[in-house]
C-alpha cells in the first residue's frame, strides 16, 4: 500500500497517510478537525538500487548479469558503443 501526503488548508497541518489505491481520499484534519484536506502529488519514497530483479530481467543473451562482470559491464566499452564518450550505459 502506498504512503500519501496531505496538507489541511484551514490550519497548514501536513501528514502522510498509509492507504489502499482504491480508499477515498480522507477528508478531515486530524489536527483541527476541519473538512479541509488536500491530497498532495510527491515523488515516489523508493529507489532501485544495487544488484536485484530489475539487473536482470527481461534482459537476453549477453546482457544478463551485468553485474557479475560481463565484458559489456565496462563504462569504457559501454560508451564506445554509444558514440558521445558518455558514461551512460
Amino acid at each position: 500500500m502506498p504512503f500519501y501526503e496531505y496538507r489541511c488548508d484551514a490550519c497548514g497541518h501536513g501528514f502522510e497517510a498509509l492507504q489502499k489505491i482504491s480508499d477515498e481520499p480522507l477528508k478531515h484534519c486530524p489536527a483541527c478537525e476541519a473538512p479541509q484536506l488536500r491530497k498532495l502529488v510527491s515523488a515516489a519514497g523508493f529507489r532501485l538500487k544495487g544488484q536485484g530483479w530489475y539487473e536482470t530481467d527481461f534482459k537476453s543473451g549477453s546482457k544478463k548479469n551485468l553485474a557479475e562482470g560481463s565484458p559489456d559491464s565496462g563504462s569504457s566499452a559501454s560508451a564506445a558503443s554509444c558514440g558521445t564518450g558518455c558514461a551512460c550505459h
